[in-house]
C-alpha cells in the first residue's frame, strides 16, 4: 500500500458547474491515506467559481486567473495552455482529473497529453454528435475523450458512447453524476435558508417559473424569442411568476433585460451563489432553461425542465419524462410552458419521474476506480 500513498492527483477546472460537480470528488480523494492532492483552478470564470470554493471550502494551491473581460476561445485556450505548464512541472502529478465540457477541461487535457501525464475524465461519453451545438462544449467533450485514460460516465448511455468510439471498457466506469453528490450535499446545508433575493418574490401565492439562459448558440434571436414567450405568458397570466437570475454575459443581459424589464411579474435577479441557486431550485415550480446541469439537479427535486435547446448531451432525462427539449421556436415553446401552468396531471407526471443521474455516491465509485488502476 505505501506506493498509493505517494501517487498525486491534480483537480484542474475554471467554471462554477465544473467547481460544483468536482467539490464531492476533492473531498473523496482527500479523505484516502493513499493520495495527496492539489487543487489548480483556472478561474476561466471568476466571481461565480469563487462564491462556489468558499461554499464547499476548497482551497486552491495554483489560481491561474486566467479571466479577462469579453476573451474569446482563442485567447483564453491560449493563455490557458501555456499556464499549465506552471503545476505541471511544480507538482509532476500521477493523474490529471477534469470535468465535463468546458475549454478548461479541453485544454487541460491536451497540456497533460503533451506531459506525459495520465487524464481522468469526469462526466464523461455525453454527447450531441453535433459539434455546433453545444459549441464549443461539444468539440471539448470528443476532444478530451481521445485524450483520457479514465473515463467517469455517469449513465449506461454516456458508456454506450464511448464503448462505439473504440474506448476500451475496461477505461470506463458508470459512476452516476456528482452533481447529485453535491447537490444532496447542499440541501441539507441550506434547510434554515431565506436568501435575500426572495424579499418580495410571492412563493406563497404564485407558481414560481425560473428561468436561466446562457448558451453561445441561443445568442441573438433565440434568447430573443424565448424572452418573447416570458413577456407574452407573464402579461397574460397573472398567477405566475417569473424568476431569471440574468447570467453576466452582455449577450444575455442586454437582451433580456430590454425585453423583460419592467414586467410586474417577472423578476430579474443578479446570478445567485449556488445554496442561493439551489433553495430557489426547490422553490420553484418548475423550470426553464439552457443549461446542462439543471436538467441533472432539478429532478432530484421532483421539478420538470422545460429545455430551451435544440440538443441535448443528456437525453437520458428526455427519455425518463423529467425533461422536455424544445428549442427556442416560439409556439412550441409557449405551448409547452403553458401546459404545465395548467395541465395538472402533465405536471404530475413530469414531476415525479425517476431521475437517471444517480445515487450521491459517484464521488466514491470514481475514488475506488482510480485507487484500483492508478
Amino acid at each position: 500500500m505505501e506506493d498509493f500513498k505517494s501517487k498525486k492527483i491534480l483537480f484542474i477546472f475554471g467554471t462554477r458547474p465544473e467547481a460544483i460537480k468536482m467539490a464531492p470528488v476533492i473531498k473523496a480523494f482527500q479523505k484516502e491515506s493513499y493520495f495527496e492532492t492539489r487543487i489548480c483552478i483556472t478561474a476561466q470564470h471568476r466571481e461565480m467559481l469563487d462564491q462556489v470554493l468558499y461554499f464547499f471550502e476548497i482551497q486552491p494551491d495554483y489560481d491561474l486567473d486566467l479571466m479577462q473581460k469579453n476573451q474569446d476561445l482563442t485567447t483564453l485556450t491560449s493563455r490557458a495552455l501555456v499556464a499549465l505548464k506552471v503545476p505541471f512541472e511544480d507538482y509532476n502529478p500521477d493523474l490529471v482529473l477534469v470535468h465535463g465540457d468546458t475549454t478548461t477541461t479541453m485544454t487541460a487535457s491536451l497540456a497533460a497529453f503533451y506531459a506525459g501525464i495520465k487524464v481522468g475524465h469526469v462526466e464523461a461519453g455525453l454527447r450531441t454528435f453535433n459539434l455546433q451545438s453545444p459549441f464549443p462544449e461539444e468539440l471539448n467533450r470528443q476532444f478530451t475523450s481521445k485524450i483520457a485514460d479514465f473515463h467517469f460516465a455517469p449513465t449506461q448511455q454516456a458508456q454506450a458512447n464511448l464503448v462505439a468510439e473504440n474506448i476500451s471498457e475496461e477505461k470506463i466506469v458508470i459512476t452516476g453524476n456528482t452533481v447529485i453528490d453535491a447537490l444532496q450535499e447542499t440541501v441539507v446545508k441550506i434547510k434554515k435558508l431565506k436568501p435575500s433575493f426572495a424579499a418580495g418574490i410571492p412563493f406563497d401565492s404564485k407558481k414560481i417559473i425560473l428561468v436561466t439562459g446562457h448558451r453561445r448558440e441561443n445568442f441573438g434571436d433565440g434568447m430573443q424569442r424565448v424572452c418573447n414567450v416570458l413577456k407574452e405568458i407573464a402579461l397574460a397570466r397573472e398567477e405566475v411568476h417569473f424568476v431569471y437570475p440574468v447570467h453576466l454575459n452582455p449577450n444575455v443581459q442586454t437582451v433580456v433585460e430590454k425585453t423583460l424589464g419592467g414586467v410586474s411579474n417577472i423578476s430579474l435577479i443578479a446570478p445567485l451563489e449556488y445554496p442561493d441557486f439551489v433553495w430557489l431550485l426547490n422553490e420553484s415550480y418548475f423550470i426553464i432553461t439552457d443549461s446542462g446541469g439543471v436538467q441533472e439537479e432539478a429532478p432530484s427535486l421532483g421539478k420538470p425542465v422545460i429545455v430551451t435547446r435544440d440538443t441535448t448531451e443528456r437525453p437520458e432525462a428526455v427519455n425518463a419524462g423529467t425533461v422536455k427539449l424544445v428549442g427556442t421556436n416560439t409556439e412550441q415553446l409557449k405551448t409547452e410552458v403553458l401546459d404545465l401552468i395548467d395541465n395538472v396531471e402533465a405536471y404530475k407526471i413530469m414531476s415525479s419521474a425517476h431521475n437517471p443521474y444517480g445515487d450521491g455516491k459517484a464521488a466514491q465509485r470514481i475514488v475506488n476506480f482510480v485507487k484500483d488502476r492508478l
